[in-house]
């Protein structure tokens, strides 16, 4: 424990996370750890390796900076070290106070990898009520898991805290290349010189290795993703955390699905067409889904028809790793010309959605003859579409409308719908448009840029342009 807390004899955190640079989720993270009028444990959930502990660590040197808290008020334990494994949230704080010298228990009270703690919501909640002085923060990696339990057993003890892969804005961030993106007078960006050749190069590699933090700040993960995401990443969380969690027996066959999803990443699936291709029963895959779900690997979204209505049977879905250096790490990295940019694009916007309090869906339906499909539709609370994008990673539909079937019937089904489209290079209104109101087209390099930051500014809200010629 004295090793876990370093501050206690004034050295302050370690020094691999201090000179890490802070996610650009810190400051909203702080703030909620800093509500300690309002009793309630703080839950941050993530996938692997997205920085949840050095997001912890940075927040404690923080509060050691400002004067908030006495070293030796803060305590900090790792629940995957074996040592802890049979004891109690209290027994660790008891622990965690003798091993300081303290009189008293922590005020801040830090658990990492809480998931490996048994009936660790149980433990949580009476710990919360015991301790009212005691500011408890846990973190896990079976994000949905932790989710749902936190949902169960912590009703107003628990606040949640989703912290996702990187977003391609702090890709860049944590590059310190945001200087390729310029911010205008009045809100909106633009590509800096008007040159997107050198941001979509970034864009590019954000797709193969960027969603981890280690792969942004390291030449080295970057050179070799699948030893270092596929591995440290994928194989730990199937081989290892789904097992455990839920008792797994066939894990083959579980690695098998992921294997196959994370290569049709953005495709339309059945759980009928996957039972076929895989041999194995519905209801089984249907738990597997919600396995890899709970892990965050991938994202599971639903269709809606034209009219924005939901199918009773909901029998078809769309599937995304949620972010797309998952699927670099298994079948390696992709050029810009690759014919799988266009699937990689699209979810890659998504993965900048993923932590917004937003419902996504996309649409797809036939009517008659037609059919017609959008990537990605907006629902507001009332199942309403308030604005939809299809995602293209081409310049044709840019200048060229008549490729947007789809985005056109749906418009004009809801001409108050806001409509963008996303392509390689251009960036203006489409015209001509034969829809309601005006199509505006935007680098999908810089609609993630935009969308990643707002979504850390202000998670509800959308970025759109108004597009000069």
């Amino acid at each position: 424990m004295r090793t876990e807390n370093p501050w206690w004899d004034g050295t302050g955190i370690r020094d691999d996370y201090a000179r890490m640079k802070r996610r650009a989720y810190f400051e909203r993270f702080k703030q909620l750890v800093e509500q300690t009028d309002v009793r309630r444990a703080v839950v941050l959930m993530g996938p692997r390796r997205v920085g949840k502990t050095v997001l912890l660590h940075h927040v404690i040197a923080h509060l050691l900076g400002a004067g908030r808290y006495d070293s030796r008020d803060i305590g900090y334990v790792s629940l995957d070290q074996p040592l802890y494994t049979r004891l109690s949230i209290e027994e660790l704080a008891q622990e965690l106070r003798q091993a300081s010298g303290g009189r008293r228990l922590p005020r801040l009270l830090c658990l990492d990898e809480i998931q490996y703690l048994a009936d660790w919501e149980r433990h949580l909640k009476v710990f919360v009520d015991a301790h009212p002085d005691v500011r408890c923060v846990a973190s896990g990696s079976a994000a949905a898991a932790l989710r749902l339990k936190s949902a169960e057993s912590g009703a107003g003890r628990f606040t949640d805290f989703l912290l996702p892969p990187l977003t391609f804005y702090e890709y860049l961030d944590l590059q310190n290349r945001t200087e390729l993106v310029e911010h205008t007078s009045d809100g909106t960006v633009r590509v800096a010189g008007g040159d997107i050749t050198e941001l979509n190069r970034h864009f590019v590699e954000y797709i193969n290795v960027g969603g981890y933090p280690e792969a942004a700040l390291s030449s080295t993960v970057r050179a070799d993703p699948r030893r270092y995401i596929g591995a440290d990443i994928v194989e730990k969380v199937l081989l290892r955390d789904l097992p455990s969690l839920y008792g797994i027996q066939d894990v083959q066959e579980l690695n098998a699905l992921f294997t196959t999803l994370a290569y049709n990443t953005a495709t339309e699936l059945s759980l009928e067409g996957l039972s076929q291709d895989s041999g194995v029963t519905k209801p089984t895959l249907k738990r597997y889904l919600e396995y890899l779900e709970a892990a965050f690997l991938i994202k599971t979204v639903h269709r809606i028809d034209h009219n924005a209505r939901s199918f009773r049977r909901a029998t078809r879905f769309k599937v995304y790793v949620t972010t797309p250096a998952l699927r670099g790490a298994l079948f390696g990295p992709v050029t810009e010309d690759d014919g799988a940019m266009g699937a990689l694009a699209e979810t890659a916007v998504f993965a900048q959605w993923f932590h917004a309090s937003v419902g996504l869906h996309y649409a797809r339906w036939r009517a008659g003859r037609l059919e017609g499909e959008v990537d990605i539709v907006h629902l507001d609370r009332r199942q309403r579409p308030q604005w939809c994008v299809d995602v293209k990673w081409s310049d044709r539909p840019g200048r060229n409308p008549r490729e947007l079937k789809g985005l056109v019937d749906f418009a004009n089904r809801h001409p108050n719908v806001a409509v963008l489209v996303t392509t390689r290079t251009v960036e203006r209104p489409v015209r001509p448009w034969p829809g309601p109101g005006q199509l505006n087209a935007v680098p999908t390099s810089l609609y993630c840029y935009a969308v990643g930051r707002t979504v850390i500014e202000n998670p509800s809200s959308a970025p759109y342009w108004t597009a000069s010629d």
